[in-house]
């Protein structure tokens, strides 16, 4: 019973080594063909990146190579166009130089005639002073004189002979102008005065402002005289408020500030806001409309006179002139008379008008400068035109117009002659007032040479001197010693009627804005 049973378990033992190595057998077969299957994939795609690369590197060698000939054709196509352009050029060359040929052979051509036209001409020259040697020879043989002493009996005659004439015409011209250049230059002086017909405006230091009831004097002087205080400090201009009925005046020597005072009070009553902040931000839109106005006022009498091309500066100096008088006339009347003065008397002389009346318009705008130089009028108003580009005649003219510098045109002495007509005409001028006016202007200025005086204005007549002094330049004290400093230079160094009171104003003001 043994035996089969160990014989079973060998065959079972043995079947299962046989069914192992089957099975290893089975797999090692499987794992070569994979191996095999692998390999030859690999090798598949090993052929087809190959095959890509080479491709690419075809595509690379094309696209070089397609560079490398459109280079190639645009330097062949360079080349082409240059040896064009080279070919053209020695065509042109070739052109220039046949050219040159030929007028060298016409110039050769034209120096040869010109050569044999001066051989011709020369042996007629040689021919004709044979001629003119025998003809002098005979001549001296028959007058018994050589050439040169019968040319110097000759010319002798001449002089002589030249000499009588032009002294006996010159002493026939000087006594005919001497008959009549006194009889003619009356009637042109007089047929200029005719021809120019001009009212006579005599400027005076009051302005009336009229109201329409006396409530409103209340109201301008307003508590405790704020208003009135503030108008007087904004405008330099003293308001007199009296029992004259529905009239306000205005008392100043300069009429720019009058006009700006009657202005603002104007707009002031029209409006019926009357205060101290009010006030101050009328007044100075005032002074900005008054400035406008001088501008349009000079470039309005430019128009009217037909001067063209005035400096912009030299416009507003001229309609400055509207609010300035000399010798109580005023001041642009009297140059606009003078420019027509000057344009009639150049016509009469023979001149240009237009250049003459320019002068005459232009002869006193150094009384109205920006800025008070010590220069004469004449030499300022020259200096001015100059800045401004005007032509050196004109300039001279206004620069010698009082004879502070040498007349050197026609110009000057037609300026003067015509700034002495207009201003010696009877009731033109009123001394007086000028030398009011000087000496308010003098104290103004005196006291605005000391520092820290902001503003100055000389009120009633020249007998207040108001001076506003900055608060932050000086302090309490000082201003009574400048009131003191003041008074002093004007005793000593101006003559008044009566006494000048100075006050001196230094005042604070904080300014803030609710938002």
């Amino acid at each position: 019973m043994m035996t089969p049973l160990v014989l079973g378990l060998v065959c079972g033992i043995g079947a299962f080594i046989i069914g192992i190595a089957v099975m290893t057998a089975i797999q090692r077969s499987s794992a070569k063909s994979k191996a095999k299957t692998i390999i030859e994939e690999a090798q598949k795609e090993a052929d087809m990146l190959m095959q890509e690369k080479l491709l690419k590197a075809r595509e690379e060698e094309l696209h070089i190579k397609a560079e490398a000939d459109k280079a190639a054709n645009q330097r062949m196509a360079k080349v082409q166009q240059n040896e064009a352009r080279l070919k053209q050029r020695e065509i042109q060359l070739n052109q220039q130089q046949g050219d040159i040929a030929r007028k060298r052979n016409e110039n050769e051509t034209f120096k040869a005639n010109l050569d044999a036209q001066a051989a011709v001409l020369e042996s007629q020259r040689v021919e004709l002073d044979k001629l003119t040697r025998t003809a002098q020879d005979t001549l001296e043989h028959i007058s018994g004189l050589s050439a040169e002493e019968a040319k110097e009996k000759l010319i002798d005659s001449l002089r002589d002979e030249a000499k009588t004439a032009a002294q006996s015409y010159i002493n026939d011209i000087m006594d005919e102008a001497k008959l009549t250049a006194n009889k003619e230059a009356k009637r042109i002086v007089v047929q200029s005065i005719q021809r120019v017909a001009t009212e006579t405006a005599i400027e005076n230091s009051v302005t009336v402002f009229h109201i329409d009831s006396d409530e409103i004097k209340g109201r301008i002087i307003g508590r405790e005289g704020r208003n009135i205080r503030a108008l007087e400090a904004a405008t330099g201009i003293e308001i007199i408020v009296d029992d004259t009925p529905e009239a306000i005046v205005l008392s100043g020597f300069d009429p720019v500030r009058r006009e700006i005072a009657r202005l603002a009070l104007h707009q002031l009553v029209a409006d019926g806001r009357i205060h101290p902040a009010r006030i101050e931000e009328v007044v100075s839109k005032v002074r900005h409309q008054i400035e406008e106005e001088i501008i349009e006022t000079g470039k309005r009498t430019a128009i009217d006179l037909g001067i063209h091309g005035l400096h912009p500066d030299l416009i507003r100096l001229v309609g400055k002139m509207k609010y300035r008088s000399s010798y109580g006339q005023n001041l642009l009347q009297h140059s606009r008379e003078t420019a027509n003065l000057c344009a009639i008397m150049a016509s009469e002389l023979g001149l240009n008008p237009k250049k003459a009346r320019r002068a005459g318009l232009l002869h006193d705008i150094g009384k109205v400068p920006d800025e008070e130089p010590e220069l004469p009028h004449a030499l300022l108003g020259m200096k001015l035109a100059e800045k401004y580009k005007e032509k050196p005649e004109i300039c001279n003219a206004i620069g010698a117009h009082h004879d502070e510098i040498e007349q050197q045109s026609l110009l000057a002495p037609i300026v003067q002659v015509c700034d002495a007509i207009s201003g010696a005409r009877p009731g033109a001028r009123r001394e007086i007032v000028e030398a009011y006016i000087k000496r308010l202007n003098d104290l103004e200025q005196l006291a605005l040479s000391y520092p820290g005086v902001i503003k100055t204005y000389a009120i009633q007549a020249g007998r207040e001197l108001r001076v506003i002094v900055g608060a932050d330049k000086i302090d309490d004290a000082e201003t009574e010693k400048l009131s003191a400093e003041i008074a002093k230079r004007i005793q000593t160094g101006m003559t008044y009627p009566g006494q000048v009171k100075i006050t001196v104003i230094r005042e604070t003001r904080s300014v803030s804005f609710a938002k």
